[in-house]
């Protein structure tokens, strides 16, 4: 590898990783925004125009909040939690191609940072590590109801990552491939949400769950366990979990878009391929729009409810689901 790939991949790595952290903030403004709107509210206007500096106040007043770590915690686990857990939202869309290539400064440069032929696999596994920085943040803290809400979370993610994975099998058998590229250019003519309707929404509730967000976010909920496992956190520390969230948000929309929406596909794509990241952009942006609009309408399950749901319902659902799709493909081959 050439000192010029190197430094393309670095400078790839940090946009990408910008782009995800501005996302996350302008992504609270949205869901602020949206959820106003749809309860006849205005939501925050003050701060820039349009209340587009709210994030930033928002980041202000975090940074200067003070930080506390409560006596009987384990220090070094209790700072390094919210680190582990925002990490793997920023890196795991590393494998996500946001268009074919473009020419830029003199070479072609590829829109995608690690073209790796088990993008699939790379994506479950970083799923899976946040798992331990939400176990780590409620036992930590030395604190019974902290503990509770973090076994809870870890429940319920281990639980719909089963499903998750599961949902996912169905593009990789289309395909017969486990390269994220590969399964975006089988999509060019007809995206998988058409041939995979079970897949699609078991994934998407399953994303739900895994991140937490309503009507999934019991572990977190302020009158069940006081807040969950982040309940002795504060200031920049506290600011990383939903930073994590927010982030998970964004790259579960570009996971689903990828692997059922075609991704980067649209129309003129092969003689423009600018509009590539514009179009994924754009599904992202439905998707976030829909995870919120199910935040202003539906409530929370019961706990038990949403357990069931997960290994009574979506489990077999993702199971049937995986055993059609290997049946179709041994009649019919590949996509």
């Amino acid at each position: 590898m050439d000192a010029g790939m190197i430094w393309e991949a670095i400078l790839k790595s940090l946009f990408l990783i910008l782009f995800m952290t501005a996302g996350f903030a302008y992504v609270t403004l949205l869901e602020r925004r949206v959820l106003a709107r749809m309860q006849v509210r205005i939501g925050p206007n003050r701060v820039g125009k349009f209340g587009l500096l709210q994030p930033i106040a928002d980041a202000v007043k975090l940074i200067f909040k003070e930080e506390l770590i409560p006596a009987g915690a384990d220090r070094l686990m209790f700072v390094l939690a919210p680190v582990i857990t925002v990490i793997p939202a920023l890196i795991i869309t590393g494998v996500i191609p946001w268009g074919t290539s473009i020419r830029l400064f003199g070479r072609e440069i590829s829109l995608v940072i690690a073209n790796v032929n088990i993008g699939v696999l790379y994506i479950l596994a970083v799923t899976s590590i946040s798992v331990y920085g939400i176990t780590l943040a409620g036992w930590s803290s030395n604190n019974k109801y902290a503990m509770f809400g973090g076994l809870r979370s870890t429940a319920q993610m281990i639980s719909y990552e089963l499903a998750l994975g599961l949902s996912l099998v169905g593009p990789i058998l289309l395909t017969g491939s486990m390269n994220v590229n590969d399964i975006v250019a089988a999509q060019k003519t007809l995206p998988y949400v058409l041939l995979q309707p079970a897949g699609f929404i078991v994934y998407f509730m399953a994303s739900l769950a895994e991140i937490n967000r309503a009507p999934f976010d019991m572990p977190e909920a302020e009158q069940e366990l006081t807040a969950g496992y982040h309940t002795e956190y504060s200031s920049m520390k506290f600011a990383l979990f939903f930073m994590a969230e927010y982030i998970k948000m964004i790259a579960v929309g570009m996971i689903g878009s990828t692997m059922f929406l075609g991704g980067f596909q649209g129309p003129f794509v092969d003689q423009l391929p600018w509009l590539g990241p514009i179009y994924l952009f754009g599904k992202v942006i439905l998707w976030l729009f829909v995870d919120i609009w199910i935040r202003a309408t539906l409530p929370r399950i019961r706990y038990d409810k949403l357990m069931a749901l997960g290994w009574k319902v979506m489990y077999p659902v993702a199971l049937l689901n995986v055993l059609a799709t290997g049946i179709l493909v041994v009649l019919t081959g590949p996509h």
